[in-house]
């Protein structure tokens, strides 16, 4: 018998990977990098914000059960039978130019986030009869939903049955949505379920702040607008409050809740109480965790579904969750935004793949306000490009039968259920936000989140890695209204605009000890950590003469140096090159790396506070913060 060669065997001639063979090899690494312990599982896992440990490997011993089919109880894999979501595109001023050129090219929903009397201006182009259209009206959601309703009768009035939309293939109609946490008013439906000319979307407003007017637009749906959504149940405040994705699960299977209450004791069915409500979740850049959410999202509220004796779908009803995703706002960057272009990507992604109904992409500028015309086609393109030319939406819950997506979507969703519990305990979400006991809860995940960012054990690329100091800002026209919720950057990029006031930008020298291959790596990291803050660096030459280095230190202007160079040559030199910068006048001397050495104030190495580090030299050079 003939043995092929390694490279051209098939698997199946290989023998079997197994558990205790994997441990054996990972002991070996770990051992040789100087970890003892005698379980690579629990010295390689990590834990999420939430508590959800995350394994260094999975096998099929950690498959929760059978997770049902796509378009059937309990929903992990789609709430429909079908692959593929409804592109929704954010307006906040009325632009027709802006919004026509959305719909002819590739967007099929809308999300206007704009006052009543403007919406006939942003509409004047948009057959609402074939596009979906999202409104965010807050207070003045009542308003916003008579405007709606009045414009929609008007064009089914004047408008002939089959009429050519603005926007090509069409799409589900109608959307408004409120702007607070907890369950806002909203509606969706599609278009092709309805008919031509039937009104379909969301109408938005505040379940939890303001009842009345959310029963009053459910009523209507209900009677008038089979196809309509009434509550939108926004769980995106939670997310950009810092919150976890169990928190932000948990918050919105709470707010879901409080909604049915308040509509079936304002004499709705179950079911037609089921069928006015969306949720909104936010999409971030870890995409397995937001596969993983969706997919939890879709299982727990089916579980709700079933306890209030709901089953199945029958056209906008149901214990199908319909979900709405959004890329997150607090991953998003003012630096570097470019960026922010990989972010909104691999968050898109994620939605899809985790099937969410639609599927909104922030524009790379929306730290810096209104987006121009090249971010909106970058955002819609984005979708467009994974839909049509990547094929990710021909493919039903890709993920699914993922050993590790699967067990992570059941750990989700047990953390989220017992943080629902916690809620249902303490009130209800009105009570529980009333109270302080769910922004408590949020407020202490993102001290954990914020200190794992200071040590940049969460890198934010192009801000707290790889910054660059020489970027061209961007100039955006403000946007309406205040920003809210926190942004991951928030502290690295508030240390830039400091550097940046500055009459001279801030500097430190690099103070590299013995030829560039012992040098470079530490010097590097060193380099990435300052300019993170905005400050300068300056590198000495590929020497070891205490006297030669002082006399750069002092011609470069610096009064901090840090050392830079590998543990054997600062056995040697360490000592006697700090004496030499501290009487060339250094304030402060750092050493790259770790070690005890005289004449050293402190060592930068990964896992440092590096927050604390530019905020001591911003303190040392005796900047103002």
């Amino acid at each position: 018998m003939t043995v092929p060669p390694e490279e051209s065997r098939s698997a199946a001639e290989f023998p079997p990977v197994t558990r205790d063979r994997w441990r054996e090899l990972a002991l070996g690494v770990l051992r040789k990098s100087g970890v003892e312990t005698d379980s690579p599982e629990e010295a390689l896992a990590f834990t999420t914000y939430d508590g959800v440990t995350i394994a260094p490997i999975y096998d099929a011993s950690d498959l929760p059960g059978d997770p049902g089919l796509p378009g059937a109880a309990p929903y992990v894999r789609g709430s429909r039978p079908e692959g593929g979501w409804e592109v929704r595109q954010r307006h906040e001023i009325p632009d027709p130019e802006a919004i026509l050129a959305d719909l002819e090219n590739g967007v099929d929903s809308l999300w206007l986030a704009l006052d009543p009397e403007d919406l006939p201006r942003a509409l004047e182009r948009v057959h609402l009869n074939l596009i979906s259209v999202t409104l965010d009206a807050g207070k003045r959601t009542r308003e916003a939903a008579a405007a709606l309703f009045a414009l929609a009768g008007e064009r089914e009035a004047s408008a002939p049955r089959g009429e050519a939309a603005a926007a090509p293939g069409g799409g589900p109609g109608t959307p408004v949505s409120g702007d607070g946490p907890g369950a806002t008013s909203g509606a969706t439906g599609r278009a092709a379920d309805d008919g031509p000319g039937r009104l379909t979307g969301n109408l938005g407003a505040d379940v939890l702040a303001d009842a009345d007017t959310a029963i009053e637009l459910a009523r209507r749906c209900v009677a008038d607008h089979p196809g309509l959504r009434a509550v939108v149940v926004d769980a995106t405040p939670y997310h950009d409050a810092g919150g976890g994705d169990a928190e932000e699960l948990g918050c919105s299977i709470a707010a879901g809740v409080a909604a049915l209450r308040a509509l079936t004791g304002a004499g709705l069915t179950m079911e037609q109480a089921f069928g006015q409500l969306e949720f909104r979740y936010a999409a971030t850049a870890d995409q397995f965790l937001t596969i993983a959410k969706l997919r939890a999202a879709r299982r727990l509220w089916a579980r709700v579904a079933e306890v209030c004796g709901v089953s199945g779908v029958s056209g906008v009803s149901g214990a199908a969750q319909r979900q709405h995703a959004v890329t997150g706002s607090a991953m998003m960057t003012a630096r570097d935004p470019w960026v922010n272009m990989l972010r909104t990507t691999l968050a898109c992604f994620a939605a899809g793949t985790g099937g969410a109904d639609a599927v909104t992409v922030q524009p790379f500028d929306a730290r810096l306000g209104l987006p121009d015309a090249f971010a909106r086609r970058i955002a819609r393109n984005t979708q467009s490009l994974l839909v049509e030319e990547a094929g990710v939406a021909r493919v039903i819950d890709p993920a699914g039968g993922s050993w590790y997506v699967e067990r992570l979507t059941e750990d989700l969703a047990v953390r989220a259920w017992e943080w629902f519990q916690e809620i249902e305990r303490a009130g209800g979400m009105a009570d529980a936000l009333a109270s302080g006991f769910v922004a408590g809860r949020l407020a202490a995940t993102w001290e954990r989140r914020a200190a794992g960012i200071a040590r940049r054990r969460d890198p934010i690329t192009g801000v707290s890695e790889f910054p660059d100091l020489a970027e061209r800002p961007l100039s955006r026209q403000a946007r309406p209204g205040e920003s809210t919720g926190v942004h991951y950057a928030q502290e690295f990029e508030a240390l830039r605009d400091l550097a940046d006031a500055q009459e001279t930008r801030p500097k430190v020298f690099l103070a590299t000890i013995g030829p560039v291959a012992s040098h470079t790596a530490r010097a590097s990291f060193a380099a990435n950590l300052f300019q993170a803050g905005g400050i300068a660096t300056v590198t000495g030459g590929a020497v070891t003469d205490p006297g030669e280095i002082a006399a750069a230190f002092a011609a470069s202007g610096a009064r901090i140096a840090c050392l830079c160079s590998s543990d054997r040559l600062y056995a040697g030199h360490a000592e006697a090159v700090a004496a030499a910068l501290r009487g060339a006048g250094a304030v402060k001397v750092w050493l790259a790396g770790k070690g005890d050495y005289e004449g050293v104030d402190g060592c930068l190495y990964a896992g440092c506070d590096a927050l604390g580090v530019l905020r001591t030299t911003f303190d040392d050079l005796g900047v103002a913060r």
